[in-house]
């Protein structure tokens, strides 16, 4: 399957999981890894960032395809079949405002501690 092809299916699933995460009827653990996955994929802001060189598509390589993997493990079979039918009907991305929020903290506070050491 051609690099493109998996992409689009990796978007599909991590939708799959923003509609998993949602859902009152998704084991909590399963609901927990969902909604973390699909806000880090889905946040406009990566924790490394793509600039770096290799590390900054390692994690979306790495973290997400396993993020997904773990959660399609955990839901029950008639759920994620559902599930992957209501993401096929969405048509736009969701954006995840509070992931973004919180990576935009992890960076702050890593800036600060950096700034504080060098002066110290």
């Amino acid at each position: 399957m051609p690099l493109r092809d998996r992409l689009k299916a990796l978007k599909r699933e991590a939708l799959t999981l923003w509609v998993a995460a949602r859902d009152p009827r998704t084991p909590l653990l399963a609901k927990l890894l969902a909604g973390a996955v699909a806000a880090y994929a889905f946040s406009p802001i990566d924790l490394i960032p793509d600039a770096i060189p290799v590390l900054g598509l390692l994690d979306d390589m790495v973290i997400v395809p396993l993020g997904v993997w773990a959660v399609l493990k955990l839901l029950p079979a008639p759920l994620l079949a559902e599930y992957r039918a209501a993401a096929a009907a969405r048509a736009e991305k969701p954006v995840s405002r509070t992931a973004a929020l919180a990576i935009g903290a992890i960076w702050l506070a890593a800036l600060a501690v950096t700034a504080w050491l060098v002066r110290g």
